[in-house]
């Protein structure tokens, strides 16, 4: 029997999740959450062989969650489900050693399957998100370029950069102007969309 911890924070896509594993006899729910920060302490109490993770969670993002669960509990193995396929969050994902990622529109079989597999031992991608992944292009902005551009589409202004980071207000300015330029893109908050989608931010 293969047990499994479901983290999802909408109601009726986890209550969906939960009645999907349980419909199979080698599957059993021993554990569901609503938000990241419960995932790691449900998981130590109830000892799951598969953690399927949301990626967007309020407290803690499944990512990150996923790899706290591989220092605290590493025979917990972990899937994670996400709306959007980006490349950069399989990167992340991959990163923090979590064993699936699949679309959260994939046929149930699908999900079943990938459940079964990652608690075989298997790592399970989808393979359109693996195939963009691969498809991307290696980061073309500089560590600063990424630095200034994620500060800067956190809301910060150039002058604020530039006092946070110690450089000039030019200094800065050119940065966001050379990555908006790398990067193909038609502005600063469409550069920091297209770094943040390929997992450059």
């Amino acid at each position: 029997m293969v047990r499994v911890l479901v983290a999802e924070d909408m109601r009726i896509l986890r209550d969906t999740l939960v009645a999907l594993l349980d419909l199979e006899d080698d599957l059993e729910v021993v554990a569901e959450v609503g938000s990241g920060d419960e995932i790691v302490p449900a998981a130590l109490e109830h000892r799951p062989d598969v953690a399927v993770l949301d990626i967007d969670l309020p407290g803690v993002d499944g990512i990150t969650a996923a790899a706290e669960l591989h220092e605290r509990l590493p025979e917990c193995r972990t899937l994670i489900l996400t709306g959007l396929g980006r490349p950069g969050a399989l990167r992340r994902a991959l990163a923090a050693h979590a064993s699936g990622f699949m679309v959260k529109d994939a046929p149930a079989p699908e999900l079943v399957d990938a459940v079964r597999r990652v608690a075989a031992g298997e790592r399970v991608v989808d393979p359109n998100v693996a195939l963009a992944a691969v498809e991307t292009a290696d980061n073309p902005l500089s560590p600063r370029e990424a630095e200034v551009l994620e500060r800067h589409a956190a809301g910060a202004s150039a002058a604020e950069i530039a006092a946070e980071m110690y450089l000039s207000y030019g200094t800065v300015r050119n940065y966001l102007a050379s990555a908006v330029t790398k990067l193909g893109a038609r502005n600063r908050v469409d550069a920091a969309r297209i770094a943040r989608e390929a997992g450059w931010l």
